[in-house]
């Protein structure tokens, strides 16, 4: 089996910099060149900066990203979607019209011999009690409701004060280590307890892939600046960088 593992693009329905038009171009190339090479797609959390789609709505500046996942659909691959700690607010958009699978807090697949588990990461850092607070508040049933009775408008302008872009805050290297640590621990637990023999996470912003004992921790880094993506192929997984059109690298084999 041929799969594709990505996360954290926070695309954007906004452009404050041009920076992001640039990141959100290169990620429809490179998943406009996808279509038709992998039977299996991992979003795995943080894909949007934002996402909430009401009873009526969506956000039309995500056509065009929302229009090459539903074209991979459609050629063969199976769409699964973890939550991250920007876009979490689903509704029926997603599953209903393109075809994700959402997986509010992770998935364990098999393939090829092997259990690969896809989680965002957000919930697998140390020492972040108030972020796991806020998580359990805005993920309420409640909060959500409240959100979807104000206008669509205004709606996204509260959501983006809310969503803490990773741009604007970036992270600062003790707490980049910290996050880091936590989800390579907790990689390290599923593997020796043989519930994965590959861990696949995002959300530290840190392309990594690591061998562990019996397995491997993968980190698909982020399309903000690395542009890194991971493949497995036939079980077996692989760090890339997308830099160009024709070429994707390798960033380690």
């Amino acid at each position: 089996m041929n799969i594709l593992a990505i996360s954290d693009s926070h695309f954007k329905y906004h452009h404050s910099h041009s920076e992001d038009a640039n990141n959100a171009a290169m990620l429809i190339r490179f998943l406009r060149q996808s279509i038709g090479k992998y039977d299996l797609i991992a979003l795995v959390g943080d894909i949007f900066d934002l996402w909430f789609d009401g009873k009526y709505t969506i956000v039309k500046q995500y056509f065009p990203l929302l229009r090459v996942l539903a074209d991979l659909h459609d050629a063969g691959a199976r769409l699964i979607f973890v939550s991250g700690n920007h876009d979490f607010w689903f509704g029926d958009f997603l599953p209903d019209y393109i075809g994700c699978e959402i997986f509010p807090d992770g998935v364990t697949i098999e393939a090829d011999g092997k259990k690969i588990r896809f989680e965002h990461g957000d919930t697998r850092t140390v020492n972040d009690l108030r972020y796991q607070i806020y998580r359990r508040f805005i993920r309420h049933n409640l909060a959500k409701h409240l959100f979807s009775l104000l206008h669509p408008d205004f709606a996204l302008q509260l959501g983006t004060l809310l969503s803490r872009s990773s741009r604007e805050r970036q992270d600062k290297p003790a707490l980049r280590r910290r996050k880091t640590r936590g989800l390579k621990l907790y990689a390290q637990s599923l593997i020796k307890l043989q519930q994965a023999d590959i861990v696949v996470m995002g959300h530290s912003h840190s392309p990594e892939l690591i061998p562990l004992t019996n397995g491997y921790y993968a980190n698909c880094g982020d399309w903000i600046c690395h542009h890194s993506f991971i493949e497995i192929i036939a079980g077996k997984p692989i760090l890339k960088q997308y830099k160009d059109i024709d070429n994707p690298s390798s960033l380690t084999t």
